[in-house]
């Protein structure tokens, strides 16, 4: 159900990081290049300790992409980090999202050895909400006029799992 990014991926990965509607839950707020992407795909070395993320694909039983989870902001003194995820439209709705963050959930705990992830969604963002609270985490607190988008400003929750 995951896996790591592959040069094969580039060109979903370009459609995804390319749709203005993904930006609106993240801080990406421009176009990303195929070249950059590539680039991105050939030099990661995949190791979180040393990237500081770890980047994989959500792929469904055909193996085909359906959508990618990030865990990012490493910080392994501390032993936290944040995660992200984007499902395809055409394939959201699935269990998809629901089964990759409960693997990386699972990853985050019994290997990596974290206290704790966190993430930040839109408060107008049900579905992210719905999903993250499914799987245990808490809203902790709200960032107030965090993101800007479309001349208006929204806000944001922060969210926690705690082991």
């Amino acid at each position: 159900m995951l896996r790591p990014v592959e040069i094969g991926d580039l060109e979903v990965l370009y459609r995804w990081e390319n749709d203005p509607e993904n930006w609106v839950h993240s801080n990406h707020l421009n176009p990303l290049s195929r070249f950059f992407l590539e680039q991105y795909i050939l030099n990661a070395e995949n190791n979180i300790y040393s990237d500081k993320q770890l980047r994989l694909m959500v792929v469904g039983r055909d193996k085909q992409p359906v959508g990618i989870i990030d865990i990012f902001d490493f910080d392994p003194h501390h032993r936290r980090a944040a995660v992200g995820i984007i499902i395809d439209k055409d394939f959201r709705n699935k269990g998809h999202g629901t089964e990759a963050l409960r693997l990386v959930i699972q990853y985050a705990n019994k290997t990596l050895n974290l206290k704790q992830l966190y993430c930040g969604i839109g408060t107008d963002n049900h579905v992210s909400l719905k999903l993250f609270k499914k799987q245990g985490f808490r809203i902790t607190g709200t960032r107030l006029s965090w993101r800007l988008h479309h001349e208006q400003w929204r806000d944001e929750h922060f969210l926690q799992l705690v082991f």
